[in-house]
C-alpha cells in the first residue's frame, strides 16, 4: 500500500520512523549505583501483609533458578521488617504482663498450686483469640494490645473467686462444698463485672470511619477475651479449687508463708484502725 499526499507519494520516513527499543527511554532504575528493574508488589485490602511478604520470598527464590546467573534477584525495601519488629515488642510486653501478674499472684497467695488457678485464664486468651472464636482477626498491633490488657482483667474475679473458697475451706468444709458455696456467692458478682466490662467496649464497636474500622478489632478481641476467661472462671476455677486444693495447718505452712502472714496482718490491722478513725469522723473526712 502506497500512500499519496496531493497526487504525489509519500515516503515512509517522512510518516513516522521505526526504532528496535524500549518504549520510553526516560525512565529507569536502579539498586544504588547498579542498572536494575523494579517490581513493586502491593497487597490486596484485607489481606495479611506478614503471610504476603512470606510467600512473595518464596516465589523469588523460585523465579531465581530460572533466570541467567548474571541476572539477581534481591528485595529493595521490605514494609513487614517494622511491622515484625512491632509486634515482637508487642508479644514481650505481653509474656511480661503475664509474668508480673504471676509474680503478684505468688506474693499474695504464696502457693504455687494456686498460683496455677488465676494465670490459668491468661493461657484462655490464646484460644479465644483462634480464628473460629474471634472473626478471624490476625495478630497485629490492635489485637495484641486488646491481650496485653485484658491480662488484668482476667486474673482479678478469679483471686477472690480462689479466696473465698479458701475461707470455706479454712472453716473446715470439704475442698468441694468449700467450692460449691464459695463459687455460689461470687459467681452473680463475676457475670455483672463482666457484662459491665463488656458494655464498655460496646461503643467501639459502632464507631465509623477508618477509625471505627481499627478499633473494632480491638473491642471484638478484647471483649470475646473477658468472656472466655469469666467462663473459665466460673466452671474449671472452682473444678481444679474442689479437686486440688487442700486444707494445710498454719504450723505446716513453710517459712515463706508465715513472714508474709505476720506482716499481711499487720497491713490488715492498719486498715482497720485508719478504717475506724473514718468511720468516727465521718464529718470531716467526707469532704
Amino acid at each position: 500500500m502506497v500512500a499519496y499526499k496531493n497526487g504525489a507519494p509519500v515516503r515512509l520516513s517522512d510518516v513516522a520512523s521505526a526504532v528496535d527499543s524500549a518504549e520510553n527511554m526516560k525512565q529507569a532504575a536502579w539498586m544504588n549505583t547498579t542498572p536494575a528493574v523494579v517490581l513493586n508488589i502491593q497487597r490486596q485490602p484485607g489481606s495479611n501483609i506478614i503471610s504476603v511478604a512470606d510467600r512473595v520470598k518464596v516465589l523469588l527464590k523460585q523465579l531465581q533458578t530460572s533466570l541467567p546467573a548474571s541476572v539477581k534477584v534481591k528485595i529493595l525495601t521490605d514494609r513487614t521488617e517494622t511491622i515484625r519488629a512491632s509486634v515482637a515488642d508487642v508479644q514481650f510486653e505481653l509474656m511480661l504482663t503475664i509474668g508480673l501478674v504471676v509474680m503478684v499472684i505468688f506474693l499474695f497467695l504464696r502457693n504455687l498450686r494456686r498460683r496455677s488457678f488465676p494465670a490459668l485464664p491468661c493461657r484462655c486468651r490464646w484460644w479465644a483469640h483462634s480464628d473460629d472464636v474471634s472473626a478471624g482477626y490476625s495478630l497485629n498491633n490492635l489485637t495484641l494490645m486488646a491481650l496485653t490488657i485484658s491480662t488484668g482483667f482476667v486474673v482479678d474475679d478469679a483471686i477472690v473467686m480462689i479466696e473465698n473458697i479458701e475461707r470455706y475451706l479454712e472453716e473446715g468444709e470439704s475442698p468441694l462444698q468449700a467450692a460449691l458455696k464459695g463459687s455460689s456467692q461470687i459467681g452473680f458478682t463475676i457475670v455483672s463485672l463482666t457484662v459491665s466490662l463488656i458494655a464498655v467496649l460496646i461503643p467501639l464497636l459502632f464507631m465509623g470511619d477508618i477509625v471505627g474500622r481499627l478499633f473494632r478489632e480491638f473491642a471484638v478481641t478484647l471483649a470475646v477475651t473477658i468472656l472466655v476467661s469469666a467462663i473459665a472462671r466460673l466452671t474449671l476455677t472452682p473444678m481444679m479449687c474442689a479437686k486440688l486444693l487442700k486444707r494445710h495447718d498454719p504450723d505446716q505452712q513453710s517459712g515463706f508463708y508465715k513472714a508474709t502472714e505476720n506482716f499481711y496482718n499487720r497491713v490488715i490491722e492498719f486498715y482497720g484502725r485508719t478504717l475506724k478513725f473514718v468511720l468516727k469522723h465521718q464529718t470531716t473526712t467526707c469532704w
